[in-house]
């Protein structure tokens, strides 16, 4: 598997750590709600990094195809 590929498996099923969507994955956020994190700034590190690349997913209509990569 290419790194870029386990990223994107791994950011699909991230589950988002605080806030009012703790413990939702972040494929599974309203987009509003990355909306808001692009317009106030991502948090540092991977997670800041993973919420960003899913605003682009969100943003670019990708939900649907990403969903056969969430695990149980």
């Amino acid at each position: 598997m290419l790194p870029q590929q386990e990223e994107l498996i791994s950011t699909v099923n991230q589950v988002m750590p605080f806030g009012k969507y703790a413990g939702r994955k972040l494929l599974h956020l309203p987009e509003p709600y990355l909306v808001w994190f692009h317009g106030k700034g991502f948090p540092e590190g991977k997670l800041g990094q993973q919420l960003a690349l899913m605003y682009e997913i969100k943003l670019n209509g990708l939900e649907e195809m990403l969903k056969p990569l969430l695990k149980n």
